[in-house]
């Protein structure tokens, strides 16, 4: 593909993207033209993903922005997450929810079967609870991967950034280094609120 067609398809995805955050509430003049930083920030209340209704009620954890988590130093977090995301990643087969479920969209933990990137996340994040991490610094969010298909991850929020664990891949990176375009995200704020972020991938820093 020649140069000018390269960036008129990477326009025209571009524009594709800025569409789907505006469906889903985001105005480009919300986000700050300055640089990345550490933290994927919160821009405005959003719905909670179809897929995630009831999942509050199902795993109370997953939602639990009150309980204080027993390991503070962030090398320890993001050492033990990294470790928590390979197993994971190596335990699991990935399986669609329409293969398992007859439905496009459940979120839940994996099965005997398996799961997908929202199981995936969900089971990453009930390891980390159960070793001493606080709850309101996992954080379930989503987007589009590198190859613009609707994705998942869980993001370990630390003093040092914000790191994303995903099924992709077993190696961990900080979120503005992941490729990821992301949308929504839990809301570090509350416990069962979800935030538009529109961040990384093809959105504007």
């Amino acid at each position: 593909m020649g140069y000018y067609k390269k960036k008129l398809a990477f326009q025209i995805s571009k524009r594709v993207m800025l569409c789907i955050a505006v469906a889903i509430g985001f105005s480009g003049s919300s986000i700050s033209p300055a640089q990345a930083t550490s933290l994927l920030h919160t821009v405005k209340e959003v719905p909670v993903p179809k897929g995630a209704v009831g999942m509050c009620q199902r795993y109370q954890w997953a939602c639990d922005s009150s309980r204080i988590g027993t390991i503070g130093d962030a090398q320890q977090i993001l050492k033990l997450a990294s470790k928590i995301n390979i197993s994971v990643n190596r335990a699991i087969r990935e399986v669609s929810d329409q293969s398992q479920y007859g439905r496009s969209e459940v979120w839940a933990l994996p099965t005997n079967r398996g799961g997908d990137c929202e199981d995936f996340a969900l089971i990453k994040k009930r390891e980390l609870i159960s070793r001493g991490v606080a709850p309101f610094q996992l954080l379930i969010a989503t987007g589009l991967d590198r190859n613009r298909n609707s994705h998942a991850v869980l993001i370990v929020r630390t003093n040092r950034g914000d790191y994303v664990l995903d099924n992709l891949t077993d190696k961990m990176k900080r979120w503005d280094a992941s490729g990821i375009s992301f949308l929504r995200m839990q809301d570090p704020s509350t416990s069962t609120g979800w935030t538009l972020v529109a961040r990384g991938g093809m959105f504007p820093t």
